[in-house]
């Protein structure tokens, strides 16, 4: 797709990281290209390069950027088109017991006890471990972004939450922790579903959930979501 030399992207400053092992997939060098930290990002600039594949990862903006893979694949989720299958209205059953709340996204202990339990339990051998409030609050907040917390409550207990940035045309999912004894819900896929509503509802285009990653296991589940919006060759095609 040709590029619009009027394209505010192109006008931006963007830094590389030298090649470390990929997160996703330990056998690779990944590369990752962050914008300008110096650079004031307004929702509009966020959405923009939400629609190109960036990500946010505190107030950071980044995206993969390894000249010998291209396993990474931005998706998103088109949300008037979505309409969910045996398993996903299983889900949605299951777990329609609980009380969803949407709160400002701030650190307090309740949140920050909930985030510390899962990566103990879920996630001891990942980069996150071990959990901290400074890598909390660094990696979840952001004072630029319009950001959320989307509550899963049982009975007044927070189970599960799910963090979202507002853009101009849809919801960015950043990042998902549960109580590891309510899996039996599928929080992860529950607080998706909670997203699409929530999109259909605010009348906004899309749920963005991130990088789909070739032959990584714990991506795998962002593929179950139909139709299905890839990011490839710097335009977006449909999966149906």
């Amino acid at each position: 797709m040709q590029q619009d030399p009027n394209d505010e992207l192109l006008k931006l400053r963007f830094y590389a990281t030298p090649p470390h092992t990929c997160s996703y997939l330990t056998e690779q060098q990944a590369t990752t290209v962050f914008l300008d930290p110096e650079k004031q990002i307004s929702s509009k600039l966020y959405t923009r390069l939400s629609e190109s594949g960036f990500r946010r990862s505190g107030s950071h903006v980044y995206k993969p950027y390894c000249q010998q893979c291209e396993a990474c694949v931005p998706v998103r989720i088109p949300a008037a088109k979505f309409r969910p299958n045996r398993n996903q209205r299983r889900c949605l059953k299951r777990g329609s017991f609980l009380e969803v709340k949407i709160q400002p996204a701030i650190f307090n202990q309740e949140q920050y006890e909930l985030y510390e339990r899962y990566i103990h339990e879920r996630h001891s051998d990942g980069d996150m471990y071990p959990p901290s409030e400074s890598q909390f609050k660094d990696f979840l907040l952001c004072d630029w972004s319009q950001t959320e917390f989307i509550c899963f409550y049982d009975k007044g207990e927070l189970i599960a939450t799910a963090v979202v940035d507002w853009l101009n045309s849809g919801l960015s999912a950043v990042y998902t922790y549960y109580n590891p004894d309510y899996s039996y819900l599928s929080p992860g896929r529950l607080a998706i579903l909670t997203m699409i509503e929530i999109a259909k509802t605010r009348e906004l285009d899309y749920v963005y959930l991130g990088f789909l990653v070739r032959n990584c296991q714990k991506m795998k589940y962002k593929s179950e979501y139909r139709p299905l919006d890839c990011f490839v060759g710097n335009h977006w095609i449909q999966l149906n």
